[in-house]
């Protein structure tokens, strides 16, 4: 059996999530809680086969070695440390990360 990571979400990926459902339920309280919670389940697949996840292509840049997944219009970008997967960022896919948004 793979081995199993345990998954976090820090406080700035919890705003950016929040942020995003009061954005979307402007126009969709369904429509956001439902694109939150397929969010949220797709970090929780995150305890398994975490680096099946491509790397950033801002990673050169900032001289990390973060990972990040899409979902619709969205990324979540996360690192990962020893048998952590650490949710640092929610964000529109097309914002670079730089090192001030860490």
């Amino acid at each position: 059996m793979p081995e199993k990571y345990r998954v976090e979400i820090t406080a700035v990926a919890e705003t950016d999530v929040e942020e995003l459902w009061e954005y979307i339920a402007k126009e969709n309280i369904d429509a956001a809680d439902s694109f939150i919670l397929h969010i949220e389940e797709q970090i929780g697949r995150l305890e398994i086969f975490p680096l099946r996840c491509p790397l950033l292509p801002e990673n050169e840049q900032l001289g990390t070695d973060y990972r990040h997944f899409l979902h619709g219009k969205y990324r979540i970008i996360f690192k990962i440390t020893g048998s952590r997967v650490i949710i640092l960022r929610v964000l529109h896919k097309a914002r670079m990360l730089d090192s001030e948004m860490l």
